[in-house]
This record gives structure tokens, sequence and C-alpha cells, in this order.
């Protein structure tokens, strides 16, 4: 037997490969397929079954290419509803896999369709569970995403009764392999391992300590922040089918030229992303453009600020084409017209208008502070976050609510407007937001709060009544 966790840090997700006799399994796939394939080419397998733990929210599988390209069936457990063939197994139900087993436990809750896959070694007894979104390092699986006419505490009671009736009876020493590790918003609070057991979790998670069902629907559902707004997209698009990867790339990986280029972004409705790093774009970029770089949680960030129902050009640094249109895919965005050959560099040559954003160094920005009558603090970063403390006066606009109707409407290009999130990589994001709203005089502090909280003179505040 032979197990593999595949792990994507940019979205916290895991996808897994077992394999045993020369069959092979894989469960929760992404989007970009290739590394199964190839995975299961060079062990010399085949890759017999593509299990899903239940429709994601947070990214686009690859059940329907994965299932194309390899002839395996997709097998969803009980309750699942799909616009394409699958194999829709019962609870209990038990799939063999060369020499070992692996067995559906249907866990409703996190979704109603929501089940974990049991593997036990070729004797029976019980070796390691993939428990998808119903239980992670250190916590659960949110009830609040999806499931028709339930509500979260509908489906925090449903969690409950899975994890005591499904959960609780198997042994400690069974590994846990959960879909998702820290940073992931498909729970509250993720531990920081991607891997446990179920006795590390008996002592340790929260959501398997409470007493009863009430003290557990309480402990899940207090404290959790608004979904990111692409999840319910997702959650459709895994549910609904969608285009092939391949599909995607050909229309995306088209080089254009500067003219060619300049024709689609005369379009108000054509977005032009560039995903160069933050530190690049500062320096110079094309008048309008939205910045989300590569070098942090791209494809949530990307899914969480654009709109699905408009064409994408993108702007990258040379090499970096295939990738950012990879990580764009797994989140569901679909209409990508091309790139700009060349580059930023090539725009910049061709003597092409461009714009750029100011940097400022933290102790510039607090001598700057008690002098400026127009100087309006802006912070981006999450509400909680602000509440453990920020500089007094600051206006707290998590940068996921900046792209919302009228989140910008207080401001006017005369203010003069002073940015940050906590290290650099949200704020220069945010300050490409204003730039293309038309609101330029801004300053993005570098280093963030990170750096402004260290300095002496600044006039920092808590706001415990969000903390408590």
């Amino acid at each position: 037997m032979y197990i593999q966790q595949l792990y994507t840090g940019c979205l916290s997700e895991a996808a897994y490969y077992i394999e045993s006799d020369g069959k092979a399994a894989i469960i929760d796939p992404l989007r970009d397929i290739e590394e199964y394939l190839v995975l299961a080419k060079e062990r010399k397998a085949t890759i017999q079954y593509i299990f899903e733990t239940h429709f994601h929210a947070d990214f686009v599988s690859g059940h329907l290419d994965l299932a194309q390209a390899s002839g395996a069936p997709i097998v969803f457990g009980p309750e699942t509803e799909t616009s394409f063939p699958i194999y829709k197994a019962k609870d209990g139900e038990i799939f063999k896999l060369g020499s070992v087993t692996i067995e559906v436990l249907h866990t409703p809750g996190h979704t109603v369709e929501s089940s974990c896959f049991l593997l036990r070694e070729a004797n029976g007894d019980p070796y390691a569970i993939f428990t998808g979104d119903t239980l992670f390092v250190g916590d659960v699986g949110r009830p609040d995403l999806s499931s028709g006419n339930l509500s979260q505490e509908d489906l925090a009671a449903l969690l409950y009764d899975s994890l005591q009736k499904k959960i609780a009876p198997l042994p400690d020493h069974i590994i846990l392999y959960p879909a998702h590790g820290p940073g992931s918003s498909c729970g509250k609070n993720l531990g920081p391992d991607t891997i446990s057991t179920l006795g590390e979790e008996r002592k340790t998670n929260y959501a398997l300590k409470a007493s009863s069902r009430e003290e557990f629907i309480k402990a899940v559902t207090d404290g959790l922040n608004t979904p990111p707004q692409y999840f319910s997209v997702n959650a459709r698009i895994n549910k609904e089918g969608y285009e092939s990867l391949d599909e995607v790339m050909e229309n995306a990986m088209k080089p254009l030229s500067i003219e060619a280029f300049k024709k689609l972004i005369a379009d108000d409705d054509t977005i032009c992303l560039d995903t160069r790093v933050s530190s690049e774009f500062v320096d110079g970029f094309i008048p309008g453009s939205i910045n989300i770089g590569l070098d942090g949680r791209f494809a949530e960030w990307a899914g969480s600020l654009l709109p699905f129902d408009k064409p994408f050009v993108l702007v990258t640094e040379p090499g970096k084409e295939k990738e950012s249109v990879v990580r764009l895919a797994r989140v569901g965005f679909a209409q990508m017209s091309g790139y700009l050959e060349g580059g930023f560099a090539n725009w910049k040559e061709a003597g092409e208008p461009i714009d750029l954003i100011v940097n400022i160094e933290a102790d510039e920005f607090a001598m700057d502070l008690p002098f400026d009558i127009k100087l309006k603090v802006v912070d981006v970063r999450r509400e909680t976050e602000f509440a453990d403390g920020h500089v007094a006066g600051a206006r707290n606009i998590p940068l996921e609510t900046l792209t919302d109707p009228g989140a910008m409407a207080e401001f006017e290009d005369s203010d003069n407007i002073y940015v940050h999130c906590a290290g650099g990589y949200r704020s220069t994001i945010a300050a490409s937001l204003f730039k293309r709203q038309g609101i330029h005089n801004l300053h993005n502090i570098i280093g963030g709060w990170d750096a402004i909280k260290k300095l002496d003179g600044i006039d920092i505040v808590k706001e415990n009544s969000v903390l408590n």
C-alpha cells in the first residue's frame, strides 16, 4: 500500500493518491490533473477510482477531466445530485483497491452529501481515514456554506451526529487525512499540520470535546466569517460541470501584441490582471491594472475580488503565463483572452502610458501622521486583525470587501490616503483597486502593520468588544 498527500499551499488543499497492487485511487483532485496521471504512470499503476468527499466550494475539482483521461468512475457518497454521470455510493459500501478496501462513511454536516473514506488494510483493520471537510486538524468543516433549506444550526447538528456515530467509534491510531490545512476558509481556525491521528484530535480538537449537541452547535457556529464570494460559484461548478482545462488553456495562452492588448482593455468590461510580485508592480504598471501577485494566496484573492462573468487579459512575469492561467482556472475563471506578449517590459519600452504606486516606509508615515489633516489611514486587514491592534482613527476596510458597491465612496482624490495590511501583499492589491477607481493620491506602507506596531509614538487602539 502506498499513500501520497498532494498538497497545494496557496489553496491549503490536499488531494490524495492511494495505491495497492498496481491499482490507484485519487481523492479530491484539483482541476489540473497532470500530476496524478504522471504519478500513476511513474508507479506503473492504473487509476481505478476518483473519490470526491463533497462538492468543494473553494476550488474546482478535476473529477471530470480526470475521469475523461483515465476512464475511472467518479464516486460520490449518498445524497449527491449532479448534472453529469457519477457512481453514487451507499453508506457503508466497500470498494476493493488491490489488496486493500475503501469504505464509504456518509458524514453529512459540512454539506449534506459529505462523506469520509475509511481505508482498511488487507486483513480488514482500519488504517487511515480521508475526512474531506468533515474533520480537520484542530477544527471541523463550517456548516454554513450550502445544502438547500437547512440552516447552519441544522447542518451543525448533522455534523455532530456524523462525528459521534461514524468517527468516534474508530480507534485512536487511525491516520487522519483531511482535505485542507492551515489558512483554509472552509473552517474557522485549522491547525498548523495537514496530517494527524484520531487520538490526537480527541485530545486537542475543540469540536470533538463538546459534551452535548447544543454545545457543539454553538462552538462551530460562533465566530464564522462571511465565506468568500467565489465559494458558491465553485460549488455550483463542481455540481453542474465545466469545460475542460485544455479548452480554457487554449483561449488563455494566446500571446497578444501591444495593439491587440490595447484593443481588448479599451473595453471597460475587460479586466487587466497583473500577476507580478508587488515589489515589481508598484514601480510601474499598465493604468487600470489590478495586481494580485502569484507569490501569495493568489487564486483565493482572485476568486474573492474579481467577477466571474467578465473577460480577462493577463500581464505576467515572462514564463509565468501558464502558472497564472492554471491557478485562476482552479477557482473557476474561464474567460481569459490572452496575455501581453513580452510582459510589462515590452509595454514600457514601447512608450505606452504607465502608472505607479508610491511606497513609503513606516517611520515616514509616523512623521506625517500628526500634521496632515487630509491624511486617511486605510487598514485592509480582516476585522479580527484590526481589532487586535490598529492605528487610532484608521478606517478598517477588509480587502475582501473593497470591491463591494460603495466601499470607496467616502474617499476623494484630494484625500491623502495611506493604505496598509499586515505585511504588504494585501495592501498592494488594495492600492491597485483604489487606482482603478480613479483615486490616485495614495501611499502603500512598506511592511504594513508588522512595521508600524514597532514604532514609538503611534497611538494604537484595540477593539476588545470584537475580540471577546
